[in-house]
């Protein structure tokens, strides 16, 4: 059997996730809400009085965390970076539940030996008492080590295409240099976001602000950015993840709207961090 053939018969275990407005708030301050403290909108993510989950809190519930580390499907997780994330609404998300979600490999793009792959994988995420669909959450992983794994080579899907004109609006969102800290406690404990040495031997020159984490800013932002219209509700966001952030850059993100869609582009100083942005309004 191929390493291709082991991975996409990699079984992961049911994931229960039980959350209340304690983690609610906790993912809020994770991608900078409650900055300032005194703006209600603002406030109404980070204060359980009227409490309003994020929509991007969705890539956080049911989560398997650094999988490619703890559950040792046979990558090599010191070579793997985030490439993208997508994640679909069903309905609003609850302040406090109790969820449900089997993740699975839904394919892999093999880029070749000493080239990498990129592994998807997808999960359902559900009410655990009525089985009903929360949100569906699609992550792909750059996994740098890990090319020529035996199976079918097929280019990915193109992404999402940016308008051919200036952007509308741009948006400047800062992080702070904690943002790996608290974020990490919403369950991604990957070393590679706190500790420096484990960070040099990846490649980088000190720990990097998870994809997640940023991408929880940029929602943010495009929420920010279209406040006051009732449309502004996300319910769907994907992306991918081009360049490392680290905790402390200053997200320039750019914007496009066209009816209910949003395209979006994210730099820090002239490096472009997250492209081909697509955020999907209710």
């Amino acid at each position: 059997m191929s390493r291709y053939d082991e991975l996409m018969a990699f079984r992961f275990p049911e994931i229960v996730h039980d959350y209340g407005a304690r983690e609610t708030i906790l993912y809020a301050l994770g991608v900078g809400a409650g900055d300032p403290p005194d703006d209600p909108g603002e406030l109404r993510h980070v204060y359980e009085n009227g409490l309003i989950a994020l929509p991007t809190m969705a890539v956080v519930l049911a989560y398997p965390g650094n999988w490619y580390r703890t559950l040792s499907p046979g990558l090599d997780d010191t070579l793997t970076v985030h490439a993208s994330e997508r994640f679909e609404l069903h309905r609003p998300l609850p302040v406090a539940a109790s969820l449900v979600a089997t993740p699975r490999i839904v394919a892999i793009y093999d880029k070749g030996a000493g080239r990498g792959s990129l592994v998807v994988s997808e999960r359902v995420i559900a009410d655990r008492s009525t089985g009903e669909a929360l949100a569906t959450v699609t992550q792909t992983a750059f996994c740098r080590g890990d090319g020529g794994l035996g199976g079918p080579v097929i280019a990915p899907p193109k992404p999402h295409q940016l308008p051919d004109r200036n952007s509308d609006a741009t948006v400047d969102m800062p992080t702070s240099l904690r943002s790996a800290l608290i974020y990490r406690l919403s369950g991604d404990d990957n070393p590679l976001h706190v500790d420096p040495e484990f960070a040099r031997a990846a490649g980088f020159p000190r720990p990097i602000l998870h994809g997640l984490a940023t991408y929880g800013h940029i929602g943010r932002a495009i929420s920010k950015a279209l406040r006051g219209d009732s449309s502004a509700s996300i319910k769907t966001m994907d992306c991918r993840f081009t360049a490392p952030v680290f905790p402390g850059d200053v997200l320039s993100i750019s914007l496009w709207r066209d009816g209910h869609v949003v395209s979006f582009r994210a730099k820090v100083g002239e490096r472009v961090v997250v492209d081909n942005g697509l955020a999907a309004l209710e």
